[in-house]
């Protein structure tokens, strides 16, 4: 008997096993093929949905173009140059790298919040202008997000500048936080982590009342309490 030839039964059953592990590689290559074809900020996409600190730059953009009204709500009345007085943070302007929250005090209209995005992460600046728009001595004080954050609320630590020109404000950290449908604000600020002052701010869209202003409302100079 000649070993080398098959019979044409044993051949048939060879390409039927064939078959499958054909198509199986055929698929491999396909699917393969589809996922180099995706376009890459289709993968950065997918990143920025996981990362917190764009997540809550894009939850706070959303609301541009709002204003939110409120008061101070720590320390108790009368222990603060804040006292009495209405607070205003208005969304005033958005693009993809910044958002720029101007924060009344009654009629003192100095204060801006700046967060923006740089490589090191989400960044919060406290810019103080004179009415003539000269910054002013204390100025752009704040620093980078902190690790711990979600698309609602975000921490910033005190850089290596505020320190600097604030040494008592080394340790401060600020907190900007949002409720889950955009309606109120909260900005929160500790020292050594020990809570230093709260505003509670909502937004005049909502049917949520806003505190009357008081008569201590009235024009302020610009003050040195980094807030």
């Amino acid at each position: 008997m000649n070993r080398n030839n098959s019979s044409p039964l044993n051949s048939d059953k060879l390409n039927q096993a064939i078959q499958p592990m054909k198509l199986i590689s055929s698929l491999s290559i396909l699917v393969l093929g589809l996922a180099a074809a995706l376009p890459l900020h289709a993968h950065d996409n997918t990143a920025k949905e996981h990362n917190p600190q764009l997540a809550f730059f894009n939850s706070l953009s959303s609301l541009c173009g709002q204003r939110f009204e409120g008061a101070m709500t720590f320390p108790t009345e009368g222990q603060d140059d804040f006292s009495g007085k209405l607070l205003v943070a208005k969304i005033e302007s958005c693009t993809e790298t910044e958002i720029r929250v101007p924060f009344d005090v009654g009629e003192d209209t100095s204060r801006t919040w700046i967060v923006s995005k740089t490589e090191r992460g989400l960044q919060l600046k406290h810019d103080h202008r004179h009415e003539d728009g000269t910054p002013h001595e204390v100025n752009m004080y704040g620093g980078m997000a902190i690790d711990k954050g979600s698309k609602l609320s975000q921490s910033f630590a005190a850089d290596t500048h505020t320190a600097t020109i604030i040494p008592a404000a080394s340790t401060n950290v600020w907190n900007i936080s949002l409720n889950s449908d955009g309606t109120s604000m909260t900005y929160h600020l500790t020292r050594h982590d020990a809570p230093r002052f709260t505003a509670k701010l909502f937004s005049t869209a909502s049917l949520v009342p806003t505190p009357p202003a008081t008569q201590e409302q009235g024009k302020t100079s610009p003050t040195k309490s980094e807030k």
